[in-house]
């Protein structure tokens, strides 16, 4: 199927949009706890995600194991950052016993990975995909304009998202955007998904062990 460049920058925005929406109503109106919040936000995250990949037709596997190394390496380096953070706010009480368990899977890994996906990786994605079309990404000063380019598209995804949040709307996404860009520039950078993927998801299993009612990283609160 023939796709134009920007029916590709089409999908990025409609990220923006989904993610606001779903934040906006299920935390902003409906005000769910964390937990049964999760539930539309990952549904219908996940079902969009799908939809990008069969409608795109790229490679998950290839996209993993592209400088998987790399990518690893990033992961690494970056969740020194993002779990340094998490550790610097103030501590609150987490579960024990097998509420733990499930907390850390479905608020740190299952959160995490679908925020990685929606907030760095796809507008990373779309827009590389994008201007590759445009035969931009030929040279390196067009992958660099590219590069910052999807640098932008992943900084607008997680600044609308979280606006949808009444929690951030006061200044507070500061902290939320410069940890999604690290994390989207470290994909960028190593040009492995795995990077932003793996960090996110630490960065989240760290907020519930260390205070899922109080670190910014795990709304709603």
């Amino acid at each position: 199927m023939n796709k134009v460049w920007y029916a590709y920058l089409g999908w990025v925005a409609a990220a923006g949009l989904l993610s606001f929406a779903i934040s906006l109503i299920f935390a902003g109106v409906l005000r769910l706890p964390r937990s049964i919040y999760l539930i539309p936000y990952i549904g219908l995250s996940s079902l969009f995600l799908y939809a990008y990949v069969r409608w795109s037709g790229v490679s998950i596997g290839d996209l993993i194991r592209h400088n998987w190394y790399w990518g690893i390496l990033g992961a690494v380096l970056l969740s020194v950052f993002t779990v340094k953070n998490v550790l610097s706010q103030p501590a609150s009480p987490r579960s024990g016993g097998f509420a733990l368990i499930f907390d850390l899977l479905w608020s740190g890994a299952v959160y995490g990975l679908v925020d990685a996906l929606m907030l760095s990786v796809l507008p990373v994605l779309a827009t590389w995909q994008a201007f590759t079309l445009l035969n931009w990404t030929s040279t390196w000063p067009g992958k660099i304009l590219v590069g910052a380019l999807a640098l932008v598209a992943g900084l607008a995804v997680t600044v609308i998202y979280h606006l949808g949040y009444p929690e951030y709307r006061s200044g507070g996404v500061v902290g939320p955007v410069i940890g999604n860009t690290a994390m989207t520039f470290g994909y960028l950078l190593t040009n492995n998904p795995l990077t932003a993927i793996l960090s996110h998801m630490a960065m989240h299993i760290a907020g519930v062990l260390h205070g899922p009612a109080s670190v910014i990283q795990l709304p709603p609160h």
